[in-house]
């Protein structure tokens, strides 16, 4: 399919024929008719993209201090690829957009295919041929309103979002600060509320579309004195509220809205201008200062967009989809006219001109639509002319599964480098992402479809790196297709998953040797390799300190469903680690959280653990996510036979034995993801097997979960087999 993206390291806006997006729980995939180019937003977006990067530096200094902090934890090599890795990454342009529901997702009620939808969202309603987008960013369009209208909605609803801020009454005098298209907008829903409106803008065009769409006064503040005029208009009351629809990083808006609303007045910002605030004026007339969040609440909260989790009715009468309703159901009664802001209509295969026609300015525009076949054929898999990719021979060939962050920082290069390898098709569920990532790693093709790599026979393994709730049923899909499989910890998500893929791996293994390898990469750091061999046999007692920091509770490794927990999801890492470095099994389990005086899953983020193994050693991890960032996030120390180890956030390893101090240091860190994917790709080919024993990764993930028994019990939980399984 074609999409519209935009490369945000150089600038470059790009069609691009990707693979259409994978259905998803709570989502509906509709096929495009029509969408909006929200002209001032993408425009700022495109801007941005295409300064320098000190340019990119100074427009977002908050992401500098965080950049700041990862070269001091992590060193400036890792600091660099991870910046340059999220740089590449493609963003998808759009965000209103209309069309006909070809697939329903589970979970999904209230949809039916062949429905007509206005579609909502960065990311989701894009300018793109098929749009795979959450039930609740979707709104049925009424009767009599045309694909091309309804393309408006969610551009309309920011518009609704900030009148419904203002709350104004009958009767009351408005003004609306920059008639460009919300701007315009804005003009008509204050009139349908029954405002006395008049709309300020320096473009003599504008001004005069604005008296068309039912303006009171329209006010052309380039040649005219804005102030003088509202003050006449309103018999020297002033403006009841004021919303600022422009564009600018000027301050001029916000000091004439000060200027022009009465005392004890509102203002309203709907747009993006400059924010320095004249206090004296705002002071002395005790102004209301609101700033509007996009289109409605429901925007930014991940339990309403993405989790498809509505609020109450009766409690928010107002939400995203609730606003994107109400302007489609004023377009069908004739109250909101958006076909007449529509000045150019693109079909998407001439999309480039459009945006020529943006960032050149040569001639005037409001609404610029992209226009869709919705009849077109689209085929799941797209072949690349891959970016510096080799064809070697007797290589093992990779399917890879997800290629978010941390897979194309620290798996897809490694792969990419290793010429026992040949990559066949990446799969996810975004085809921009596949087709992006596909290209700068060498893949022959991409696709959104999982089956068309497991059916391919040139593929003999399998890596996955998607979220967490998907790795226990695409390792059983891979397994049950014969393939080799890698896939990113953790190895599942509960017991019923273990159970399901202990299952297949042995039902895989009756048949010829199938390897199953999860990654937990510390194993293999340079750094953990000397400590262990520091220490001879015997028990070892092991204290491994994590200090997380604070992590949001929307991040989706917070759903248990999905992430786990940061228990499932990360600490079987520093489990793992001490299993390997005591070499031993894990045979009890005691966990305790810390009070934080709620009695839910999230103080179970901030847990003790103690593990008790088969051969008497003893591992302690103390995981907290209360502590400050900028403080190391790991230390492991290791006590045994006379040897004392200290490895600090693997940059630093000091050994002492018999009075002596070895101290090994990196300007970067290390964890290990190279030499394990090379270990992976090496046993795969020549053995079939893992370098991780499958009973090892089984008792890894049994111990996360007596832990979590542990701390639900607060008693000792014992680690027992699930089953004899193949090693």
């Amino acid at each position: 399919m074609l999409q519209v993206l935009q490369n945000v390291k150089s600038g470059e806006t790009k069609l691009e024929t990707v693979p259409p997006p994978a259905l998803q729980e709570g989502t509906v995939l509709v096929r495009t008719a029509a969408s909006l180019i929200s002209a001032g937003t993408e425009k700022m977006l495109i801007d941005l993209a295409k300064k320098s990067y000190l340019g990119k530096a100074q427009a977002r200094p908050d992401l500098v201090k965080q950049v700041l902090q990862k070269v001091q934890k992590e060193g400036l090599l890792n600091t660099f690829r991870n910046v340059m890795a999220k740089m590449e990454k493609p963003m998808p342009l759009g965000y209103s957009a209309a069309g006909i529901v070809e697939r329903v997702g589970p979970g999904v009620s209230g949809v039916q295919v062949g429905d007509r939808v206005a579609m909502a969202g960065a990311g989701y309603a894009n300018h793109a041929e098929v749009n795979v987008v959450p039930r609740n960013l979707v709104a049925a369009i009424p009767d009599g309103v045309a694909f091309e209208e309804a393309a408006y909605a969610t551009v309309a609803s920011i518009a609704l979002q900030g009148v419904r801020l203002a709350r104004p009454e009958l009767g009351d005098y408005a003004v609306v600060l920059g008639l460009g298209l919300i701007g315009l907008i804005t003009v008509q829903l204050l009139k349908a509320n029954g405002c006395r409106v008049i709309g300020i803008d320096l473009d003599a065009a504008k001004v005069e579309r604005a008296r068309a769409l039912g303006a009171d006064l329209a006010i052309d503040s380039s040649t005219e004195d804005a102030a003088r005029a509202v003050e006449q208009f309103t018999r020297g009351r002033g403006a009841d509220h004021t919303l600022i629809t422009a564009a600018t990083r000027s301050n001029g808006p916000i000091e004439l809205a000060g200027e022009i609303t009465r005392r004890k007045g509102q203002v309203v910002a709907v747009g993006a201008v400059g924010m320095n605030v004249p206090r004296d004026v705002y002071y002395h007339k005790e102004l209301t200062l609101q700033i509007s969040m996009s289109y409605g609440p429901g925007r930014y909260d991940p339990s309403y967009e993405e989790g498809g989790i509505d609020y109450p009715y009766d409690y928010v009468r107002w939400t995203e989809q609730r606003n994107m309703e109400a302007v489609l159901a004023l377009m069908a009664g004739g109250r909101l006219d958006v076909a007449a802001l529509t000045t150019h209509r693109f079909p998407i295969e001439e999309a480039l001109a459009a945006y020529a026609l943006i960032e050149g300015g040569s001639e005037p525009y409001v609404g610029i639509v992209l226009t869709y076949d919705v009849e077109k054929p689209q085929p799941p898999v797209v072949r690349v002319q891959p970016a510096g990719a080799h064809t070697p021979s007797d290589t093992l060939g990779v399917g890879f599964v997800g290629a978010g962050n941390y897979a194309a920082l620290h798996l897809l290069p490694h792969l990419q480098k290793n010429r026992a390898v040949t990559l066949q098709g990446l799969v996810t569920a975004t085809g921009l992402n596949a087709q992006q990532k596909a290209e700068k790693f060498g893949f022959a093709y991409c696709t959104t479809d999982l089956q068309a790599v497991l059916d391919d026979e040139a593929v003999q393994s399998v890596f996955i790196a998607t979220r967490h709730s998907t790795h226990a049923a695409f390792t059983e899909r891979a397994l049950a297709a014969g393939k080799h499989v890698f896939v990113e910890k953790p190895m599942v998500v509960d017991e019923a998953q273990l159970e399901a893929v202990v299952a297949a791996y042995e039902t895989a293994n009756a048949k010829r040797p199938t390897a199953l390898m999860v990654g937990l990469n510390r194993r293999f750091a340079p750094m953990v390799e000397r400590l262990r061999d520091a220490f001879g046999a015997g028990p070892k007692q092991m204290v491994y300190r994590v200090n997380s920091g604070a992590i949001p509770t929307s991040t989706w490794l917070y759903e248990a469903a999905e992430g786990g927990g940061m228990l499932v999801g990360e600490m079987c890492h520093f489990l793992d680690l001490m299993q390997y470095i005591s070499g031993e099994r894990p045979v009890r389990v005691y966990a305790q959280s810390l009070a934080l005086g709620r009695d839910d899953l999230a103080d179970h983020d901030n847990v003790t653990i103690t593990v008790t193994f088969d051969g008497g050693s003893t591992g302690t991890l103390a995981y907290s996510t209360v502590g400050d960032k900028a403080a190391p996030k790991e230390r492991l120390e290791v006590f045994g036979g006379g040897t004392v180890a200290m490895l600090d956030d693997f940059r630093a390893l000091e050994i002492i034995r018999n009075g002596t101090r070895s101290r090994t240091r990196s300007a970067n860190q290390d964890k290990g993801q190279a030499a394990q994917l090379a270990a992976t790709v090496t046993a795969f080919r020549t053995t079939g097997q893992a370098p991780i024993p499958f009973a090892e990764l089984v008792a890894g993930m049994q111990m996360v979960f007596a832990a979590r028994r542990s701390l639900q019990t607060g008693e000792v939980v014992a680690v027992e087999p699930i089953r004899t399984v193949v090693s």
